[in-house]
């Protein structure tokens, strides 16, 4: 039994119920979510070989004390960083380090604003340096899913909608969907119900409402799905060492489909690719 609750009523927690916000909460959002987009827009200029992944930590934690905001991800359930920085391999929640990123990696950058208590998530790849082919495609692939994603969203239908769009559309393209990761409801939490699965089947699911704040964030492997997590209790990684990427937005449910949060501003939200055709 799926239960919604007028977020306004809602207690501070995560009690399983769905919120649904409504005008001021969407403001909130876009506030916060648009900061988010910012600091991913700058940090296209500041990704290149040689630089530590500490550094994108520090320009994040920076940058959002410039403009008022928190990392969320600052001090949560023990995590100590301002970003998860996933390289290649790791499928999502790296720790930023010393050790410099190096010519053809790719790297996601996962960034998380608190503006005014609002919670704006939003993660982009970005290629460093020149990049091979199945490393650019693969790029392609996943920006691609998560807009297919977001294109099932509206009132009436179901979470699955969105997962199926994912899977069918990443699967025919000889890539593979991470299952042990998913999407979540946000807002006034970091993390809320419902739980937004990349796969799945459009009849399954939570019905989605007017009102509804998630991110959709998708997670595609070259390879198998498979993932492990490392001894540091965070970092997910590909079990066969494919390569793994991630892009994710927040939207928010609408009367007719949905609104994108966190859109780039610069229209930089796939950095280093060349413009959609669309």
């Amino acid at each position: 039994m799926v239960n919604y609750i007028e977020a306004s009523s809602a207690p501070s927690k995560n009690t399983g119920a769905i919120r649904l916000y409504g005008s001021e909460a969407f403001e909130g959002m876009r506030k916060a979510c648009r900061l988010t987009a910012r600091c991913l827009d700058e940090l296209a200029a500041v990704v290149k070989p040689g630089l530590p992944t500490d550094a994108i930590d520090r320009f994040v934690f920076e940058f959002g004390m410039d403009n008022g905001a928190i990392p969320a991800t600052l001090n949560y359930r023990g995590y100590t960083k301002s970003t998860c920085t996933s390289i290649n391999h790791v499928v999502c929640h790296g720790i930023p380090d010393a050790k410099p990123l190096r010519e053809g990696d790719i790297v996601n950058i996962d960034v998380t604003y608190v503006v005014d208590g609002w919670h704006g998530d939003s993660s982009r790849m970005y290629p460093v340096g020149t990049i091979k082919r199945a490393a650019e495609r693969l790029l392609e692939v996943t920006y691609e899913s998560l807009l297919r994603g977001i294109a099932a969203v509206r009132p009436g239908a179901r979470t699955g909608a969105i997962g199926e769009a994912i899977q069918m559309y990443a699967e025919a393209e000889r890539c593979s969907v991470v299952r042990d990761f998913c999407g979540h409801g946000v807002g006034a939490l970091f993390h809320d119900s419902p739980n937004i699965l990349h796969y799945g089947r459009a009849s399954e699911g939570p019905e989605l409402r007017e009102g509804m704040i998630f991110t959709i964030e998708p997670m595609i492997n070259l390879g198998r799905p498979h993932v492990k997590v490392l001894a540091d209790g965070w970092t997910a990684v590909t079990r066969d060492r494919s390569l793994s990427a991630q892009y994710e937005h927040t939207v928010g449910v609408t009367a007719d489909g949905c609104e994108i949060f966190t859109l780039s501003p610069g229209g930089l939200d796939r950095p280093g690719l060349p413009p959609l055709n669309r």
